[in-house]
């Protein structure tokens, strides 16, 4: 037979933990207004939620759920059937997550596989940031114990515990004399139960947290290529100014070698707008913005923060001061790729006899900047620019290879994220 709720109003919410839904059930066109807990129900035949509606807040809770998607289906509306399921922890339910992956991917809605591989890696960098700064009971001393909420008392049982066996699981608190159930809810995520840990599996650790923590606010781990687009609009934008601030900006006394008051107004309204454009694609597509923006400042910031400090605090003194840092190949003027490019002109006559420095006298002089940057994290541009290789200081040398370097980090980003967000490029859904 079959279950129907369609078109049913849920103003509460809907329990069905531990129910076993052996016939296809639908709730097609169903409005929720409250959670949906399917808490370790067991799905052995098709369940469908299509053109379901959930108001803010409502979601499908289904932790511990058993279900084989060979067996059984979880449908629903092609981008919000994934964006509403819910999972509490990463223990115990990496196998379901897994099985509601390739339930999406089998259905050809990748948008939704990506949110679950996203909330698998979400939920995996807590259970991270839980082993590096939470408390483990099997090494605590007793001042930590108390300090986090543990009685005198409940310290005590512990300490006896652990002495005896080490702990496996933080729930194995609640087998213990004097530990009830609400000061579990109360230290539950304050605690980690492991071995002792060392340095070494500490930074490892850490590392581990740097690299996801990474992936998942500057590409939503692979799943929006809309955030990866404007992360990368606002590096070019940024380095755009810094190396025309560098080649343009040289020093004020006793003849001063600046930009006009022209070249400024393009060279920051140019820039600016850039990054308002990619800012705006990160507020829009960025689960958390300001952890996306913190991530971008703190790879593409200090390294050039420095490096300008110490140019211009010893200054500059070298022949052709009044010429520019970059080179343009004159030879060809059009959008090319460049990308086996590296960022400094050639060494053989042949090839150096194309490159020009470039002209500061030029109206448009700005625009080569933005070029250059263009070049070095996308290997994409109009005109090949590059560093001249003579009379260059080698901290602006570092600059560039140090944007250039980002590049190679960023291409392999950009195309891991379009390789799982465009249905013609994502070969994942051919595997189970």
């Amino acid at each position: 037979g079959l279950t129907e709720f369609d078109r049913s109003q849920f103003a509460k919410a809907l329990f069905l933990p531990e129910a076993t839904l052996a016939q296809p059930t639908t709730f097609r066109e169903a409005q929720f207004g409250q959670p949906v807990n399917l808490r370790g129900a067991a799905l052995m035949n098709q369940v469908d939620f299509g053109d379901a509606s959930f108001v803010p807040g409502a979601y499908l809770n289904v932790a511990g759920m058993q279900f084989n998607p060979d067996e059984a289906k979880l449908l629903g509306n092609r981008g919000q059937i994934g964006s509403v399921i819910s999972v509490p922890t990463l223990q115990g339910n990496e196998t379901l997550l897994r099985n509601l992956v390739r339930n999406f991917r089998s259905l050809e809605q990748i948008s939704d596989a990506n949110q679950i591989n996203y909330l698998t890696e979400e939920l995996r960098l807590r259970e991270l940031s839980k082993f590096l700064a939470g408390v483990n009971l099997n090494s605590a001393s007793e001042a930590k114990l108390l300090r986090i909420g543990f009685s005198e008392n409940q310290v005590q049982a512990i300490v006896q515990a652990r002495s005896q066996q080490r702990l496996r699981s933080s729930t194995d608190l609640l087998k213990l004399e004097g530990l009830d159930l609400a000061t579990y809810v109360k230290v539950r995520d304050r605690i980690v139960v492991s071995d002792r840990r060392g340095l070494v599996g500490w930074l490892s650790t850490a590392t581990q947290w740097l690299i996801l923590s990474s992936l998942l606010w500057l590409t939503a781990f692979g799943t929006s290529a809309g955030l990866v687009l404007g992360v990368g609009v606002m590096a070019i934008a940024l380095y755009a100014l810094l190396f025309w601030l560098v080649d343009r900006l040289r020093r004020l006394r006793p003849v001063p070698i600046v930009p006009t008051t022209e070249e400024s107004l393009w060279m920051l309204g140019s820039t600016g707008t850039l990054a308002l454009l990619g800012l705006s694609a990160i507020i829009n597509n960025a689960e958390f913005p300001l952890r996306t923006l913190l991530c971008l400042g703190l790879i593409t910031l200090p390294v050039p923060a420095v490096l300008l400090t110490r140019l211009y605090r010893q200054g500059r003194f070298h022949d052709q001061l009044t010429v520019s840092y970059f080179m343009e190949d004159g030879s060809m003027r059009e959008l090319r790729i460049l990308i086996n490019r590296l960022p400094i002109i050639p060494k053989f006559p042949f090839y150096r006899e194309r490159y020009t420095n470039i002209l500061w006298d030029r109206r448009w002089n700005w625009m080569n900047y933005l070029d250059l940057s263009l070049n070095n994290l996308l290997r994409f541009g109009f005109n090949d620019i590059r560093l001249r290789d003579e009379n260059l200081p080698g901290l602006i040398t570092t600059l560039v290879w140090y944007q250039w370097s980002l590049g190679l980090l960023y291409i392999a980003l950009l195309f891991w994220t379009l390789s799982r967000t465009i249905p013609g490029l994502n070969l994942l859904i051919y595997f189970k």
